[in-house]
């Protein structure tokens, strides 16, 4: 269907020439999924845009040919190939609320190719959008028809660029990063939609990510980039059970999973990807190579032919040939004066927290309504204890984290650290106090001042609080620098200058300036590449345990969760419905929700069995909970008694607790509730 040969795509600014794609062979067959992967900046996606002829402006392809169905499309005007696009090959774009027109309705938009390029009357695009958005799973979609981009969830948003890209009926469809920002739940819907309506419709797919738990559920073949490069490709099977490249190899070795040992650090890839720009000679990858010799450095390696029909891989020494051993460090004992202790008073404290966002009503007599984002939450987090709270988007996580570190005052409830009360004090009134809160968001590069130096950066916190000397201030930076693995010559750049993982430790180096005794790191890695991933992970875990610093980790990466925290919080719709220590938790889950979480995390095994049953539907809107337990609209145990009482917690296990009328695991004390028997439904 697609066959790519000797591409290679050059982007020239100024006198600066940059290469992100040089010489890739790739085939795509009918019906086939083709998974291909690497880190930021390897060329994945600039290839996907060469084939839509979508390059960025200054770019263009230098050489090679790509052949759709016996068209070669290099060279192919702009009239005939706006006629294929969205037409014969469509794209599915990773940022779904950036990719939609803010002004235009979803119902307008979804059916906009079709009066393109089927010259539909509006009346009959517009029926034929309405039956695509019900094919891609959204709920009542003749109300959605008229809805605007902002209206909908993440979730929704990618379902309505799947339905775009799918409502002509293409024979391509090139699947850019679709489920990068989502939950797990949301993202085993979307690919598990793709694969149906991609056999349903007998078209091809190529499927763009980093996630090796995704390539491994649901690619046919793999295609591995580095550098620009294709370095190996193969069958599924074969990639991942003959690995011959060092670099998948350790792309492999990087992935944290639920079985993770978390006295051992996690390996990472060292170093950081080539730049572009820079000259290509040898292999790319010797620098950061452990297998490298001195031939790696000036000869580029030749295609060999692995062990299955169809592997190649580019590498003079090849994993499974060279005895290169992958070990991980095991972290140095937690300091005995810095650790916590469970007798000893919990450092933070959450008491039937709740927070409510008022909606304005609509017309002159319309109720008033609000959202309720937390819902009577309470916990604990002891001296040097890391906590974790999980749960999908929209399930109040952020919104109880900013009320943590009194960035949002609660409607009612309290944040108590060391006993006393930080929830509506005014900013005067939090004092010293607020040094001991800090928070390291999600997005590093919207938190730094884009027009702030690195230095001005972390020399602010210091400065606000009047803490030392300039000269001593300046001495605390370089320390704080150092502790986050990074060297002084970074002080004098701005964050775009930066990589989105030195950017991560910056942010993580700023809450840290001030020494707190609480840090709530909101997603610290949702967005880094899976190498990067684990050098922030290894770092966040050392100075958890140097520092005996007690934190709070907001994240829906479960296997981030297992690894860095002691307990976890399940959260549903504003609300606990399980607490417990992490290993206990994921190993016997007590609520069908947690399971559900767990059952639908990408494995990064193609030999792994299928997931056992897991979330489905949409998460209810917060303006309406359901009554009762919150989530017995999508529970398969639900009955009568769960629509009309709500589940408080109560005790499984030591220090287990989960709030279901019918649990997984069995209850250490009687619910005070006459029950009846669940009927699955």
């Amino acid at each position: 269907m697609l066959t790519i040969r000797d591409l290679s795509v050059e982007i020239r600014r100024g006198d600066r020439t940059v290469r992100p794609v040089t010489g890739v062979d790739l085939t795509l067959h009918r019906g086939e999924t083709l998974g291909i992967v690497g880190e930021t900046g390897s060329g994945k996606s600039m290839t996907g845009l060469a084939v839509m002829g979508m390059l960025p402006a200054g770019s263009a392809v230098t050489s090679g040919s790509i052949d759709f169905d016996g068209t070669e499309l290099i060279g192919l005007g702009a009239a005939d190939y706006r006629a294929l696009r969205g037409n014969d090959i469509s794209m599915v774009f990773q940022d779904s609320m950036t990719s939609l027109n803010p002004t235009r309705s979803i119902g307008d938009q979804v059916a906009e190719p079709l009066r393109l390029h089927r010259t539909m009357s509006r009346r009959d695009a517009r029926a034929r959008a309405e039956e695509m958005l019900a094919l891609v799973g959204i709920p009542h979609p003749r109300e959605r028809m008229g809805d605007f981009p902002h209206q909908l969830s993440g979730g929704m948003r990618q379902r309505v660029m799947i339905a775009m890209a799918l409502i002509c009926e293409p024979r391509v469809l090139i699947a850019d990063e679709p489920t990068t920002a989502l939950d797990v739940t949301i993202q085993a819907e979307i690919l598990e939609l793709l694969g149906g309506l991609k056999d349903q419709l007998g078209m091809a797919m190529i499927l763009v990510t980093h996630d090796m738990g995704v390539v491994a559920r649901h690619a046919d073949r793999v295609g591995v980039m580095y550098g620009g490069r294709l370095v190996e490709t193969g069958t599924t099977a074969d990639i991942f059970r003959h690995t011959r490249h060092q670099y998948t190899h350790a792309l492999l070795s990087s992935i944290p999973s639920l079985a993770q040992d978390r006295d051992l650090e996690l390996f990472s890839i060292p170093g950081s990807p080539p730049d572009p720009a820079s000259p290509q000679v040898g292999c790319r990858f010797a620098p950061r190579c452990p297998a490298a010799t001195e031939r790696c450095r000036v000869e580029t390696p030749v295609s060999t032919s692995g062990p299955g029909e169809g592997h190649t891989f580019t590498c003079w020494n090849p994993a499974q040939e060279t005895a290169v051993t992958i070990t991980s460090r095991r972290f140095r004992e937690p300091d005995p004066e810095a650790a916590s202790s469970i007798s000893a008073p919990p450092r933070l404290q959450v008491v039937d927290l709740r927070k409510e966002h008022p909606v304005s009503a609509r017309g002159l007599f319309g109720r008033k309504r609000s959202v309720k984002a937390v819902a009577g939450v309470s916990f604990e987090v002891r001296a040097g204890e890391a906590f974790g709270l999980v749960g999908e988007s929209g399930c109040g996580k952020s919104t109880l984290g900013r009320m943590l570190v009194a960035l949002d005052r609660p409607t009612s409830g309290q944040v108590l650290l060391d006993g006393a009360s930080i929830s509506g004090l005014r900013s005067r009134q939090l004092g010293p106090r607020r040094a001991k809160l800090q928070m390291m968001f999600q997005d590093s590069h919207a938190s730094l001042d884009p027009k702030m130096r690195i230095d001005d950066i972390l020399r602010e916190p210091l400065a606000i609080q009047g803490i030392g000397t300039a000269a001593a201030r300046k001495e605390h930076v370089t320390a704080l620098l150092t502790s986050v693995g990074l060297g002084a010559s970074i002080l004098e750049r701005y964050p775009h200058e930066l990589s989105g993982g030195q950017r991560q430790r910056i942010g993580l180096a700023r809450a840290l300036a001030l020494d707190p005794d609480v840090l709530v790191a909101d997603e610290p890695v949702s967005a880094l590449d899976v190498s990067i991933r684990s050098q922030v992970l290894n770092l966040m875990r050392t100075i958890q345990l140097d520092r005996g610093l007690s934190s709070v980790v907001i994240s829906h990466d479960l296997a981030v969760v297992r690894y860095l925290v002691d307990r976890v919080g399940v959260m549903y719709l504003g609300a606990l419905v399980e607490v417990g220590e992490t290993a206990e938790v994921y190993s016997r889950p007590a609520h069908p929700y947690t399971a559900g979480l767990l059952a639908a995390v990408p494995v990064a095994d193609p030999d792994a069995d299928a997931p056992a049953e897991r979330v489905r539907g949409e998460l209810p809107s917060p303006l309406d909970p359901p009554s009762g337990c919150r989530f017995r609209t999508r529970c398969p145990l639900a009955t009568a008694l769960c629509a009309t009482v709500e589940p408080t917690l109560e005790a499984v296990g030591a220090d287990h607790d989960v709030a279901c009328h019918f649990p997984l695991q069995p209850k250490t004390r009687p619910t005070g509730v006459a029950t009846e028997e669940p009927v699955l439904s």
